[in-house]
């Protein structure tokens, strides 16, 4: 008997194979976004927390001034300087705020004509050298002597462009002269001079003794001065203190300013 074969042709394959190839080039595209994606996320969530954080120290992060104390100069309990040669501001810190590094604190002082930026005595960034004759090791009332009365080649008189501090309270035990650290609860004593040309000659200040040797700060903080107080913390928000001196300085040696 005589049979027929017949082949038959069946296409199905090739559209089998055709539609694996389209399935695995979508896998691999995806799995290529989902690798960009994942990388890209984790950099945004890093850049997220630091600006977080940053945006967070910066609000919270803050001096307060206290008081404002100021001295006058002095060779006895009657001979005292018409001007206020030293202020004592006493500063804390915000309620929940981040230490503050004093070391990188910048203050700029204006008496309505004059401006000094001024700097924490053991700081050597900024000018190129730190405060003439500042021991780390020294008391604060030591480098308030220095303050007063050092000066060198650079930048100049101490008193033109450095500051000193002496602790009140520190419980933590984290301030000290060469790094001084505020923490929550801190309480400080910054001292600025503001020694003017016409107390050069008095022999005592704020129970330091100066011997007459004490620098123009480029300062005149006379009755009735206007006198603005901005202090520029590494970070966190500027703090500023503004006052007008008495019309009389009358016979006291120490006066308040502010508040």
């Amino acid at each position: 008997m005589n049979s027929d074969v017949k082949l038959l042709k069946n296409n199905t394959a090739q559209v089998g194979i055709g539609t694996l190839i389209i399935f695995i080039a979508m896998v691999l595209i995806a799995a290529v976004a989902a690798s960009v994606l994942i990388q890209t996320s984790g950099v945004l969530q890093q850049q997220a927390q630091s600006t977080g954080k940053q945006a967070t120290q910066e609000v919270s992060s803050n001096l307060i001034v206290k008081s404002i104390e100021g001295v006058r100069a002095k060779n006895s309990s009657t001979v005292m300087s018409s001007d206020i040669s030293l202020l004592k501001v006493k500063v804390g810190l915000n309620v929940g705020s981040s230490p503050v590094d004093l070391n990188q604190l910048i203050i700029t002082l204006s008496d309505g004509s004059n401006t000094n930026d001024l700097l924490y005595g053991n700081n050597d960034k900024t000018y190129g050298n730190s405060m003439a004759n500042f021991s780390s090791s020294a008391s604060a009332s030591a480098n308030l002597g220095k303050l007063l009365t050092g000066t060198q080649a650079s930048p100049g008189d101490n008193a033109k462009y450095f500051f000193t501090v002496q602790k009140i309270r520190d419980e933590d035990l984290s301030f000290s002269q060469a790094n001084p650290i505020m923490n929550t609860g801190d309480l400080v004593t910054m001292y600025i001079s503001v020694v003017s040309d016409t107390d050069l000659s008095y022999t005592t200040i704020s129970g330091v003794s100066t011997s007459g040797d004490q620098k123009d700060s480029n300062l005149d903080i006379a009755p009735r001065a206007s006198v603005s107080i901005v202090m520029t913390p590494e970070a966190g928000a500027m703090t500023i203190a503004e006052f007008i001196t008495p019309s009389s300085y009358g016979t006291r040696e120490t006066i308040q300013l502010y508040p």
